[in-house]
């Protein structure tokens, strides 16, 4: 099994301690399985040397943003740059490293042995904080009663797409969304793609300090930080006026999957 073109999108933020060595650890994973791979990094406008980390790879893309606009806007803007090279097949991860190399062989090999228009990386052995466990499993409950079934994980980043299944899905969401892969779970479970799931372990974000996370606190906090609680309920609103509410524009997304 080749894929021809695989590109491998992440959007990134103040990730210069990790980053460099996480795409290596993918590429020396995924390389057996393609005939050509290309990263594409969304910076979001980062203040440390996360660009400086990356240039000069020839692999590799970065594409900074023309503002910082946060984890979702920039998710989307990977999305598309990666859509716009074309690929046979295309994987989303977190610049945050916290994903293992074997893992995305196992998520490759998911979508091409099924058949599958998307599989998500379901993480287990998370070490976030309990509060950012907490959100996913709530998120989790309120697409599983609004979709009909259980989606686990909904939130996940690590995930494999088709391009045509993805650029369905990429050009309905629009590119300000704060939770793209919330709407992206709930289109799939109601639009008729064919959905897998690999489970993949999760692990601490690479690098020491904690400039890269949109959250702060660390691991070790106790409570919700104020930007978490406010960020919530923003996403939360949105995803009612984008997804669940009747007649959202997001409730129309369907999709025929031409390989079941």
């Amino acid at each position: 099994m080749s894929v021809p073109h695989l590109a491998i999108v992440m959007p990134a933020y103040n990730e210069a301690e990790g980053i460099r060595g996480f795409i290596e650890e993918i590429r020396e994973h995924v390389a057996p399985l393609a005939g050509r791979v290309t990263f594409v990094v969304a910076d979001d406008r980062s203040t440390d040397a996360t660009v400086a980390a990356l240039t000069g790879i020839d692999d590799v893309q970065v594409q900074p943003q023309p503002a910082n606009r946060g984890h979702g806007p920039t998710a989307l803007a990977a999305y598309r740059a990666g859509l716009a090279l074309q690929p046979d097949l295309l994987v989303h991860v977190d610049g945050d490293g916290q994903f293992v190399g074997p893992d995305f062989v196992r998520l490759i090999l998911g979508i091409e042995s099924t058949g599958a228009d998307v599989v998500h990386g379901v993480r287990h052995s998370r070490t976030d904080p309990w509060y950012r466990r907490a959100l996913t499993g709530a998120v989790g409950l309120l697409v599983a009663a609004t979709a009909g079934r259980r989606v686990p994980d909904v939130n996940t980043p690590m995930r494999a797409y088709r391009p045509d299944a993805l650029r369905v899905l990429a050009e309905a969401v629009p590119a300000d969304a704060l939770v793209p892969h919330v709407h992206f779970s709930l289109a799939e479970a109601r639009g008729g793609f064919a959905v897998r799931y690999v489970a993949v372990r999760s692990i601490p974000r690479r690098g020491a300090s904690t400039s890269g996370t949109m959250w702060g606190g660390g691991v070790k906090a106790l409570v919700p930080p104020p930007r978490l609680r406010r960020f919530a309920a923003d996403a939360l609103r949105e995803v009612w006026r984008l997804s669940l509410r009747p007649g959202a524009p997001l409730r129309s997304i369907r999709f025929e999957n031409q390989r079941a």
